[in-house]
């Protein structure tokens, strides 16, 4: 018997989640989820086309996305889950068990919902916002697929923003430093120097482009909570002027006012990365992620030309 699919798991892991108000390690909710649907031991060793994890750890994590896409549960800290006071609310007012329409709205009703993002925040790429998804009954393979990919990447994409958010600012700075080098500034790592600390004047990080460094660009690297305004912008361009520098990347995990992204293109030298273009340059380029290859098999009708042979 193959592992029950990832909506099957909502209603367990929510009604764990409920009894553990202050939260609780992700492996005990996937373990309580397993017992809860009473998975044979063959069920629990399933793995993964990949075989990187357990079916059904997967699946619960699925599970747990479109709780939080529903704005019912979180991860406040790295493998820990807690639902959020309107999850509580929810599962005190749904009695058990939640009716299938009820299920499938929560599995697939917020599919293309973004993670939560300040309410004066504004957009640096358009192109990352959620499209519209197609009725997946009308759409081909290839449209599937793609679909696939992009609930992947989302999916992804959120995962890293929550860890980019627990991490030290320390370690947040060398973060960005591996994720500029990746991007092919300085000839190597070295060349890229971690400066932040205590009267940093705003300079987190020095990027070196060529060897004598004679041409530098300044980083500052900031995780906030809220959004980042014209005054941050306007005192990192005053560190600059004050390194006599003509480069300078502000990034952070959360985002920018539309003042402040005003600022920043009525300057020169100044490029802003928030947290969602962050995540996605991760992902183009590996820093802090794994990536696996899929075959997908296309007939070659040259082939069976018989002119070919």
């Amino acid at each position: 018997m193959s592992v029950p699919t990832y909506d099957q798991f909502i209603e367990p892991v929510l009604r764990f989640l409920a009894t553990k108000p202050e939260g609780v390690p992700t492996r005990e909710v996937q373990e309580a989820a397993a017992n809860s649907l009473q998975l044979t031991p063959e069920q629990r060793e399933e793995l993964v086309p990949s075989g990187t994890q357990p079916t059904f750890r997967n699946r619960t994590g699925w599970a747990h996305d479109r709780l939080k896409r529903a704005g019912l549960s979180s991860s406040p800290k790295h493998g820990f889950w807690k639902l959020t006071p309107q999850g509580m609310d929810y599962a005190q007012k749904q009695t058990a068990p939640l009716p299938a329409d009820e299920v499938e709205r929560l599995a697939i009703g917020y599919m293309d919902v973004k993670l939560k993002a300040p309410a004066d925040a504004a957009a640096l790429d358009k192109e990352l916002e959620a499209a519209p998804s197609l009725d997946s009954a009308t759409q081909s393979p290839e449209e599937r697929l793609n679909q696939a990919v992009k609930e992947l990447r989302d999916s992804v994409a959120a995962d890293l923003l929550d860890n980019l958010k627990q991490v030290s600012p320390g370690r947040f700075e060398v973060i960005v430093l591996d994720v500029l080098h990746r991007l092919g500034y300085g000839a190597s790592r070295s060349d890229l120097q971690r400066v932040g600390g205590s009267g940093d004047g705003g300079i987190d990080g020095v990027i070196s482009l060529d060897k004598l460094g004679l041409e530098k660009v300044y980083v500052q690297a900031k995780r906030w909570q809220g959004t980042v305004g014209r005054p941050e912008l306007q005192a990192f361009y005053g560190a600059l002027a004050g390194q006599k520098a003509k480069r300078g990347v502000f990034i952070t995990t959360s985002s920018y006012t539309q003042q402040a992204i005003d600022f920043a293109h009525s300057v020169e030298g100044i490029v802003l990365v928030d947290g969602l273009r962050l995540v996605h340059l991760m992902m183009d380029h590996e820093v802090g992620v794994s990536s696996q290859t899929v075959r997908i098999p296309k007939l070659d009708t040259d082939y069976f030309d018989e002119e070919a042979s």
